[in-house]
């Protein structure tokens, strides 16, 4: 049989068609086209809602801020408002994208290691509720502008606490050698906390500590929990500077293929909240008001992204291709970090496997493969590819590459679907091109 889990409301249905939020895929296809992001809006809802009870359960002071980045749509930030949540930005554009949607600003938390004067003075003119400061430049600059503002501002600085968690080591930060943050271990830390504490404009409400991404165990955010805790206590008893909030990141892990194995959000968030109570009162510390920022985790197993099949190259004795109508440019995850999906034939997705395929992209490029080795049903030109867990990074890291146009995104949800983001035009691609007068106005040279 082909094999892919089925996430959320994903089932297969009467006509033997893979459906997502009540909606036949095929119907989908019909409706929207080909490539398309599907996200399932239940699904998205059930996770806000297990981060937002399981903190309730904790009895601790909490934020639950989903991380932007994953997946920034003006409909997601207005969802995201809508279930309570708190919304983690790092640009401008993500910024403007969650005030365009209506986002409480107060809600609102800027992150980056390189966010420029003119971020700086919208946030601040948005008057966003806090700053995550990443190095001295920021600190200072974030101090001139609040004063010439006349503003008073509430930051976390980011630690990196030494601790290195089992991921990729391209989304792994909270080791000592990573380009965020203040260092704990070589004392840059405590420098920050010092000079923050000082500064007229800046209200410290702590700090802030993100050891990765995708992360299947506890043990690291227990770690963390444990050095940012000794930090706070040599911070208070040489500075008697107190943290108010602890920032923990994000970084929870999800399925995207068979022998990844997550945790349930309550486990995740029970180990963080006992570990934090239990460091925090070893050493005689008021309990920290406890914020955290996931994003893959509450989008990723939403997401399902929907292709046609085009072309096929069977090599004998190596592999056949199988060619869908996107690729790298509505998700590069796959080149950029070897990651592994499972897919389904959508409108055939009861059948048995009979071959073993790799499915490419259209791109002109020999390194555009979505998935290397895939058994489905002897695949035919025209059938819909479902791959599941596009959620996270796919339509955020999506490209133009080649001049190919971006998916549209819908909602789906009790039988309805909405687009949310509709599928890019010709003119759309060409809009910010301009052709200087002295070109293409001279006639042939040969």
């Amino acid at each position: 049989m082909q094999i892919m889990y089925l996430h959320g409301t994903s089932k297969i249905n009467a006509q033997g068609h893979l459906e997502i939020g009540g909606v036949d895929a095929t119907d989908l296809k019909e409706q929207f086209g080909t490539p398309l992001y599907v996200v399932d809006e239940q699904l998205v809802r059930e996770r806000c809602r297990e981060y937002m009870e399981a903190f309730r359960a904790s009895g601790l002071g909490f934020q639950v801020a989903y991380a932007s980045k994953a997946f920034c749509v003006m409909a997601m930030c207005a969802l995201a408002a809508e279930e309570g949540l708190s919304l983690d930005v790092v640009s401008d554009g993500e910024l403007f994208t969650a005030l365009q949607a209506g986002f409480p600003a107060e809600r609102i938390h800027f992150h980056g290691n390189n966010k420029t004067l003119e971020e700086i003075e919208m946030a601040l003119d948005a008057e966003i509720g806090c700053f995550v400061v990443d190095n001295f430049n920021e600190l200072h600059l974030l101090q001139a502008v609040a004063a010439d503002k006349n503003r008073k501002v509430n930051i976390l600085l980011r630690v990196t606490p030494g601790v290195e968690a089992h991921t990729h080591e391209y989304i792994s930060t909270g080791q000592t050698d990573s380009k965020f943050g203040f260092d704990i271990g070589n004392g840059t830390a405590f420098e920050a906390i010092d000079l923050a504490s000082k500064q007229s404009n800046l209200v410290l409400l702590g700090v802030h500590s993100h050891i990765g991404s995708q992360i299947f165990e506890v043990e690291g955010f227990q770690m963390a929990v444990q050095r940012v805790a000794e930090f706070a206590a040599s911070v208070y008893e040489r500075l008697n500077v107190a943290f108010k909030v602890v920032n923990l990141g994000g970084g929870f892990g999800i399925r995207y293929i068979d022998g990844d194995t997550p945790l349930e959000v309550a486990q995740y968030v029970k180990a963080i909240t006992d570990a934090v109570k239990n460091h925090f009162a070893q050493i005689g510390y008021a309990v920290p008001e406890i914020w955290v920022e996931p994003g893959r985790s509450i989008v990723g197993e939403a997401g399902t992204t929907l292709y046609t099949v085009g072309t096929s190259k069977d090599i004998p004795g190596v592999r056949k291709y199988v060619a869908v109508d996107g690729g790298m440019t509505d998700n590069p995850r796959p080149a950029l970090y070897e990651s592994k999906y499972e897919a389904v034939l959508a409108n055939r997705a009861n059948e048995a496997a009979q071959e073993t395929v790799s499915v490419a992209g259209k791109c002109c490029e020999s390194g555009d493969m979505l998935i290397w080795d895939l058994d489905l049903p002897k695949v035919e030109s025209g059938d819909l590819l479902a791959v599941a867990c596009t959620g996270a990074y796919n339509y955020s890291m999506a490209s133009n590459y080649n001049r190919i146009r971006r998916p549209a995104v819908v909602f789906v949800k009790d039988g309805q679907g909405d687009v949310v983001v509709r599928r890019e035009t010709y003119q759309d691609i060409i809009q910010n091109d301009l052709v200087p007068a002295r070109i293409g106005k001279q006639p042939v040279t040969r």
